[in-house]
C-alpha cells in the first residue's frame, strides 16, 4: 500500500506521497515509486494508492474523461466514478485517486464516490487515516506551514506508524 495526503490551506492545494511499493505484505519491492502525477495539460494532480497497474488504468481513464468534458474535474470524476462502478472489469480495479485543480479536491472511489472533504484534508492508503488526522491538526494548528510542508509532515508521521508507507516523499502544489 502507500500513503498519499492532500491539503486545500490558503488558497494553495498540495499533495504528498511515499514511494514505498510492497509484494504482498512481507516484501518492498521499491522505495522511489512515483504516486503522484500531473495529467490533463499539466492542470490537474492526481495521487493513487493501490495496484500500479491498477491505479495507471484509472489514471488513463480520468485523463479521458477529462478530455471529453474540457478538464471539468468535478463532471470527469462523477462519469469515472460511475464507469468504474458499472463495469465488471473495471469493479476488480484496486485503488483510490486523489484528484485536484485550482477549483476542486475530490476522492474517487471504485464504489462510485466522489468525495469533496470537509475540512480541506483527504488521505488515501494503508497510512491514510494517520496522515489524515495529522494533516487536520496541522491545518487548524499551523504556524505559518504551507500547504505542501503539512501534506509531507502529515506522510512523514504516517511513515512512522504504517509499516506499508516508507519517507522517501514526493509533492506537487497548485
Amino acid at each position: 500500500m502507500t500513503t498519499i495526503c492532500s491539503v486545500r490551506y490558503n488558497n494553495k492545494t498540495a499533495i504528498a506521497g511515499d514511494g514505498q511499493v510492497t509484494l504482498g505484505e512481507k516484501v518492498i519491492a521499491k522505495a522511489t515509486a512515483k504516486k503522484i502525477r500531473r495529467i490533463y495539460h499539466d492542470q490537474v494532480v492526481i495521487g493513487f494508492a493501490g495496484g500500479v497497474a491498477d491505479a495507471v488504468s484509472l489514471q488513463d481513464m480520468l485523463e479521458g474523461k477529462l478530455e471529453t468534458y474540457s478538464g471539468d474535474l468535478r463532471r470527469a470524476a462523477v462519469e469515472m466514478a460511475q464507469s468504474w462502478r458499472k463495469d465488471p472489469t473495471l469493479a476488480k480495479l484496486q485503488a483510490m485517486v486523489i484528484a485536484f485543480n485550482d477549483k476542486d479536491l475530490l476522492l474517487i472511489s471504485g464504489s462510485g464516490e466522489v468525495l469533496e472533504p470537509d475540512e480541506d484534508v483527504v488521505a488515501i492508503g494503508s497510512g491514510g487515516n494517520f496522515a489524515q488526522a495529522a494533516a487536520i491538526a496541522m491545518t487548524r494548528h499551523s504556524n505559518g506551514m504551507s500547504a505542501s510542508e503539512i501534506a509531507k509532515e502529515a506522510v512523514k508521521i504516517a511513515s512512522g506508524i504504517d509499516v506499508f508507507t516508507d519517507d522517501h516523499i514526493t509533492t506537487d502544489e497548485i
